[in-house]
């Protein structure tokens, strides 16, 4: 009986205290590789505003010997932060749209506006981004291939699907039908940013001129949209004079 409970007792022993081989390693987080990603995170960052001035001060033909020069260190730092130069400028790229490109159109979107005054301020917020910063904007579009394009397409597709859910709205809000509101956003966001690249590219008026022409364009599909009620059907029942000879008629 002795034996039996001292028996017990061992094993009831070992039950709560294992063996120290067959205990589980509970690995601690260590302090020092946690510190040292916070710290590579923070200097990335800052390499990338860096980046963001030297293409503003050198130009979108920067190379990165020019980079590391205006930003006051050796190349070599640069590639101890970012494998290659793709993988900064996909950094750089990618900073841009979050911190500037964005959120200027998304404050745009997001104003409490009839439909043409929105439409009219969705576009200028672009157009002057992009003419603020033709540089860094240029150099975005210059490496924009392989998986640098993912972010470019990434930022359109975003922008596209905001302007979707308010086009949406707006329509149902009217009874109309909102069926085409996606394609309609992604043609719209399409049409800006190819005219915007070409303005840029060679700047044969005025920022204000381009506004002027992709408002009215804009507005003029948005208006034809509205007047079928959205319904394709409706639209090719109607007659399409290309203007309403009453509106040219003399007085």
């Amino acid at each position: 009986m002795g034996y039996g409970g001292a028996h017990v007792a061992r094993n009831a022993t070992s039950a709560e205290k294992p063996e120290t081989g067959s205990e589980e390693k509970v690995e601690k987080p260590d302090g020092r590789k946690r510190r040292w990603r916070e710290h590579k995170i923070a200097r990335r960052e800052e390499l990338v505003d860096g980046t963001l001035a030297a293409i503003r001060a050198r130009g979108r033909e920067i190379g990165m010997d020019e980079i590391a020069s205006e930003i006051g260190i050796s190349k070599t730092v640069l590639y101890r932060y970012f494998t290659d130069k793709n993988d900064l400028t996909n950094a750089t790229m990618t900073r841009y749209v979050e911190t500037t490109l964005a959120p200027r159109i998304y404050f745009a979107i997001s104003g409490d506006l009839d439909e043409y005054h929105l439409t009219q301020a969705v576009i200028r917020a672009y157009v002057e981004t992009v003419a603020t910063d033709p540089e860094v904007y240029l150099y975005v579009m210059a490496n924009n291939a392989g998986s640098n394009r993912d972010v470019v397409a990434e930022s359109e597709r975003m922008i596209a699907e905001l302007l979707a859910t308010v086009l949406g709205e707006r329509l149902r809000l009217r009874e109309m039908d909102s069926g085409g509101s996606v394609p309609w956003a992604f043609a719209i966001v399409g049409a800006v940013q190819l005219a915007t690249h070409w303005w840029i590219s060679n700047k044969s008026m005025s920022a204000e001129d381009l506004i002027d022409y992709l408002v009215m364009m804009t507005w003029g599909g948005i208006h034809g949209v509205a007047s079928a009620n959205g319904s394709p059907s409706k639209f090719k029942a109607q007659p399409h004079p290309l203007v309403d000879e009453s509106s040219t008629s003399e007085t």
